[in-house]
């Protein structure tokens, strides 16, 4: 930077003897200097150092990545929910299946037929038939 150049001062500029106050001296206020005018800083070189584009997509980022953050908890709710549904309804299936099954066999369990097979299947025997036990079969 180049340096401002200074007017030149003469000797120090003297004061007068201070003058006798007067009634009309006292009332105005006495002179002040003015403060020294500040200097405006000289323009920078280079331009800004804060790259602010950077700054911006940094800042985007952040918020970008805090939606996304807030946005999981939800999404993995969801696909827990999903998943535990699916299970259920097949469990539901699987149960209504069994359902029918056993009002089927409530259904049958009055004919004769079926109550005379299970109870040959127990090992009892009909009315009239005889008894037969075989020994020595199975080795």
């Amino acid at each position: 930077m180049a340096a401002r150049a200074r007017p030149a001062r003469s000797a120090p500029a003297r004061r007068a003897a201070p003058r006798k106050t007067t009634s009309r001296s006292k009332s105005r206020p006495a002179a002040r200097r003015k403060p020294a005018a500040r200097r405006k800083p000289g323009a920078r070189r280079g331009g800004s150092r804060i790259r602010w584009d950077r700054v911006g997509r940094i800042a985007l980022t952040l918020v970008l990545a805090a939606v996304f953050y807030s946005y999981l908890n939800p999404a993995i709710d969801f696909v827990k929910t999903y998943t535990a549904t699916t299970a259920a309804k097949a469990e539901f299936h699987e149960k209504l299946r069994e359902n029918k099954r056993l009002h089927q066999r409530i259904q049958t369990a009055d004919d004769p037929a079926v109550i005379s097979r299970r109870a040959r299947a127990q090992g009892m025997v009909a009315e009239g038939e005889t008894p037969v036990v075989v020994t020595g079969l199975g080795g």
